[in-house]
């Protein structure tokens, strides 16, 4: 049977753990929003590609620049999406560090709390990806008066 405190010790690891847990569902919302728009500027780009040899060369200038506005926003998702992973895969380590100094009795506080802070700003960077692709997409709407 094991010791009353070892059993507080490890609750109160898995208490210190349940924070990053809820980051990481975060983030995993924030990863999934970013794939469905990669999908949705694929589409859109695939879709521009079928009627490139359809079309006249008035409009073929406008389809090659919605092409070239959907690639530029194709990389910053790319960016945001491996930005928002890295800072998943951060957190995971952070989550079994908390568990490897509890059992191993090893002071890690250091390298918790620097593998956090590169976490957010991966997260922080990632977001900013998002927010600048968001501009671009906006950006490229065209009302035209009727």
């Amino acid at each position: 049977m094991q010791e009353p405190s070892a059993i507080v010790g490890v609750s109160y690891v898995i208490q210190l753990a349940v924070a990053p847990v809820f980051l990481l569902t975060g983030v995993g919302a924030i990863l999934s929003v970013l794939i469905n728009r990669l999908a949705r500027v694929v589409d859109r780009f695939r879709t521009l590609e079928g009627e490139l040899p359809k079309v006249s060369d008035i409009t073929l200038a406008s389809i090659q620049g919605e092409m070239k506005v959907l690639s530029r926003r194709a990389r910053m998702i790319h960016w945001a999406i491996g930005l928002c992973t890295s800072c998943a895969l951060l957190v995971c380590i952070v989550i079994a560090l908390l568990f490897v100094g509890s059992a191993t009795a090893i002071d890690l506080s250091t390298v918790i709390s620097l593998l956090f802070i590169f976490a957010m700003l991966a997260l922080v960077a990632g977001l900013l990806c998002f927010l600048r692709e968001i501009t671009l997409a906006r950006s490229s709407i065209h009302v035209v008066p009727r």
